[in-house]
């Protein structure tokens, strides 16, 4: 960390970021990954019934209730996304240390890779769609363009979430620790 003063909001954040009582669900790196996929799953859902909601003519309010229900589990993987990595995305630049801010960099730098990557399918399936139609779709432009906005939005936390390090067992602190404490 800096020098700069952490204001009451970093303190709580730090805090919150680094309690390891939610350590069970993402100790290790198939646990992490079961999150993330979790994550992607229920955000692909949440996506998939808002967009059924506001194309589908006539639909009841059937897809709001089941939103409204898949989106507490979505908020449960992100804390634990947000718990994997101890905040990585979450705390202000000053808060973290320097191997924090250069993973950070390097999650962003994925993540924007990642995203251009699906920008450009994105296009390529528009245009091609509309290559074949003659037209292209616009009934699906705008719900492709939000899906990459959230897609966008979300690539920073999967990639941090994926590329996260197992917390060192304690055996292993001992270890690391006793010849540095003996010298």
């Amino acid at each position: 960390m800096t020098t700069t003063r952490l204001t009451r909001y970093d303190r709580s954040m730090l805090r919150l970021m680094n309690d390891r009582r939610g350590l069970a669900w993402y100790a290790t790196a198939p646990r992490r990954r079961l999150a993330v996929a979790a994550h992607v799953t229920l955000t692909v859902a949440l996506g998939g019934l808002m967009t059924h909601f506001f194309l589908g003519e006539g639909e009841p309010l059937w897809p709001v209730a089941v939103m409204a229900v898949l989106l507490l589990p979505w908020m449960v993987a992100t804390g634990v996304i947000n718990g994997a990595t101890r905040g990585l995305l979450e705390l202000r630049e000053h808060v973290l240390d320097e191997r924090q801010s250069v993973e950070r960099g390097r999650v962003l730098a994925r993540a924007h890779r990642m995203t251009t990557l699906l920008l450009a399918a994105a296009a390529v399936t528009l245009l091609a769609a509309g290559l074949s139609d003659g037209d292209a779709p616009k009934a699906y432009a705008a719900p492709l363009l939000i899906a990459a906005l959230v897609v966008h939005w979300l690539m920073p936390l999967w990639v941090a979430g994926l590329h996260a390090q197992d917390e060192p067992a304690e055996d292993d602190v001992l270890e690391t620790e006793a010849p540095a404490s003996a010298a």
